[in-house]
């Protein structure tokens, strides 16, 4: 009977043409907020939830899903074309994706984008829509020494984003982490690096600083040297700029381990797209063959951070309806969105509405497939923003940086904020420090700190308690390893570097 009533409500979705129009606009709204940087789906969502008041249950749950997947894939537009992400989770799709963009592979850079974000949409929902409840049992195993132990982990990617240096790579990292630090303190309540600001006990938001430390960088080197952001237009190829089966067969492992990463990182509450990217990206460089072109327009690094920061959209909705518990900023607004229309979420939804959940996951599969149809159809339209005279893109980009950073908490702090973080990045730039491990520190510092110490208190100071729960010693086990490794490299490198300087 079940079945028959499930099978009846996904058909009912399929067939209902105001369904399918409203998870279509949410889709296309969604893109347009995660392509314009500062504008996120979870501002997308928060802005649309009293528009759907009036709507059928379905129709407005389709409308918000697909303005969560279009939001999270619609990221890596400006990441790839301008090089400054559209959402956090996009971070790591700047570095392949950009040095492709100056190639002259800008739309395969974008085909891949789309491509790999279905993937890893598709693939998250398959996990949600056959293991949620198994799935959500484990994301409960999660405690203050695996979160500190998982962040520790995800420390260790920045001898994968550090580039050329990695004594540069850890210092950025160092900066990010130090600026986490601002504001109240998270266990005993001190104000730290305030300045007398009030502004600042809320600490440095995400958003701001990842505007800054690309917008603002990109815009003062595009208008005070010669590269431009128009480069390489002449040799712009948008011809087969989606990938073809073999490709997308040779990239298989690639796309289903990236996707995987993305939905176990977005089942476990309070983690999100930027840390799923950054794993993924970091997993997909140390399987490869051909490490060293990572960085340098490498198709993989972009198809790894887009299938993980997507399919941290199913992952996330796990303990969402199975435990009421969201899984990241996003799936919080929708928690608001599903207690309007009378749902609560927890395990009582699956038995009392199970029409509503084959619901879910059929526009969550619709939104999905639009998300990929719109990409591949716009491409062609999105690469001519190369083709735009720097002295026009420069003021719409700042236009965008000080709008972004202001709608997130409509505060001007932040955007004085995001130009003074903007000054610093373009100082950090210009003396070789990569921003991503910047950005990794500053989203990392407070869930290391605040873990770390919780734990300890919770414990009496007992440091053993990492090692003797065997989550977080697996990670610890596998930080120290790549810590040990990457030493060893760095090592040899230095080592051949002196003979080769000695033989010369």
């Amino acid at each position: 009977m079940e079945v028959a009533s499930s099978f009846s409500m996904v058909m009912a979705v399929l067939t209902d043409p105001m369904a399918m129009l409203w998870t279509f606009v949410g889709t296309f709204m969604g893109l347009v907020f995660g392509s314009l940087p500062g504008l996120t789906a979870t501002m997308g969502i928060a802005l649309l939830v009293p528009i759907t008041y009036s709507f059928p249950t379905i129709h407005a749950l389709g409308m918000m899903l697909g303005v969560y997947v279009g939001g999270i894939a619609g990221g890596a537009v400006a990441a790839i074309l301008l090089n400054i992400p559209g959402t956090p989770s996009a971070v790591a799709t700047v570095l392949d994706g950009h040095p492709m963009a100056q190639q002259g592979r800008a739309a395969k850079a974008l085909g891949w984008a789309a491509t790999a974000s279905f993937f890893g949409g598709f693939i998250s929902w398959l996990i949600l829509a056959t293991l949620a409840p198994q799935v959500a049992k484990f994301a409960l195993r999660f405690g203050p020494p695996e979160y500190a132990a998982l962040a520790l982990f995800g420390l260790m990617i920045i001898a994968s984003v550090s580039g050329k240096s990695l004594i540069k790579g850890v210092i950025s990292g160092l900066i990010g982490v130090w600026l986490s630090t601002f504001g109240v303190d998270p266990i005993i309540g001190d104000l730290r690096f305030t300045f007398g600001n009030i502004n600042l006990m809320s600490g440095i938001a995400v958003m701001p600083a990842l505007i800054g430390f690309y917008a603002i960088p990109q815009i003062l080197r595009s208008l005070s040297e010669e590269q431009t952001m128009e480069m390489n237009t002449k040799t712009l190829n948008l011809s087969d700029f989606i990938p073809s089966l073999k490709e997308i067969w040779r990239s298989k492992f690639n796309i289903v381990r990236s996707s995987v990463i993305g939905t176990i990182i977005g089942i476990i509450p309070a983690t999100g797209g930027n840390i799923a990217a950054f794993l993924a990206y970091d997993q997909a460089k140390r399987f490869s063959k051909s490490p060293e072109e990572y960085g340098k327009g490498c198709p993989d690094g972009v198809i790894a951070p887009e299938a993980a920061n997507n399919g941290v959209t199913g992952g996330a909705l796990v303990p969402l309806l199975t435990l009421g518990i969201p899984g990241d900023s996003v799936t919080a607004v929708l928690l608001g969105g599903l207690m309007i229309h009378g749902l609560q979420p927890g395990p009582q939804l699956f038995s009392k509405s199970p029409d509503i959940i084959m619901g879910i996951f059929t526009t969550l599969l619709i939104a999905n497939i639009f998300m990929w149809v719109i990409q591949l159809v716009g491409i062609k339209f999105f690469v001519r923003i190369l083709r735009v005279p720097t002295y026009f893109l420069a003021p719409m980009l700042v236009i965008l940086a000080v709008v972004g950073s202001y709608a997130l908490r409509n505060s001007l702090f932040d955007v004085w904020l995001t130009i003074l973080l903007g000054l610093f990045g373009y100082l950090m730039l210009r003396g070789g420090f990569p921003m991503a491990p910047t950005v990794l520190g500053l989203v990392l510092g407070p869930m290391l700190e605040s873990e770390i110490r919780r734990t300890l208190i919770l414990s009496g100071g007992d440091w053993s308690v990492f090692f003797v729960r065997p989550i977080s010693a697996v990670f610890i086990g596998v930080s120290l390893l790549i810590a040990l490794t990457v030493a060893v490299k760095s090592f040899k490198k230095g080592k051949n570097a002196d003979q080769v300087e000695a033989s010369i």
